[in-house]
């Protein structure tokens, strides 16, 4: 492998008992860490830096709101090892109420997929009666699943896996690993 990025199986762990801000890892099948997430507290215009180690001293991916507590807001990803915009995702505010809906946009700010919750029934099911039923979502792009991430059943843990398809696709595995760690960070509020 040469990066992580490349990659088809990513399994993602939050940190339990964290009191201000959170901490997510990211790990390859072999439990191996690839990315390091640490999301600061208290902080209006979200700034989220991604890692390739715990040091915090390999930084791999940036992404940042571009507007101030802003339900629709639009997070654009950054590669800084590169020194370039990879695309960015915007929640769909209205629609994410009822069930989490975002759309994904290339580097030129072309739309060229959706990031969608499981289904509506659940969706209403988990926000209505228990955050314990575990989300999924589909990844399309170009109107084919690219991508699937699913939540894990764990009461006490927000455990997941993001399973990238073998099929030719116009995904940027770095915009699916900053799609997972905003549902995890901005989705996982809510719950």
């Amino acid at each position: 492998m040469g990066t992580p990025f490349e990659h088809k199986t990513f399994l993602v762990r939050k940190q339990f008992w964290k009191i201000f801000g959170q901490t997510f890892r990211i790990f390859d099948e072999d439990q191996k860490l690839l990315f390091y997430v640490k999301q600061k507290a208290f902080k209006l215009k979200e700034d989220i830096r991604v890692y390739a180690d715990e040091g915090q001293t390999d930084e791999v991916l940036t992404i940042k709101a571009r507007s101030i507590l802003d339900f629709g807001a639009t997070y654009d990803v950054f590669d800084p090892v590169n020194d370039e915009v990879v695309g960015s995702l915007r929640r769909k505010g209205l629609a994410s109420i009822l069930r989490d809906s975002w759309l994904i946009f290339n580097e030129k700010e072309e739309e060229i997929g959706t990031i969608l919750e499981d289904s509506m029934g659940m969706a209403l099911l988990r926000r209505f009666l228990s955050n314990l039923i575990p989300q999924s979502f589909r990844i399309e792009v170009h109107g084919s699943e690219a991508a699937t991430f699913k939540q894990h059943f764990n009461p006490f843990l927000f455990k997941g896996s993001l399973l990238m398809h073998d099929h030719e696709s116009d995904l940027d595995p770095r915009i699916a690993i900053a799609a997972v760690v905003l549902l995890m960070a901005i989705e996982g509020r809510q719950q």
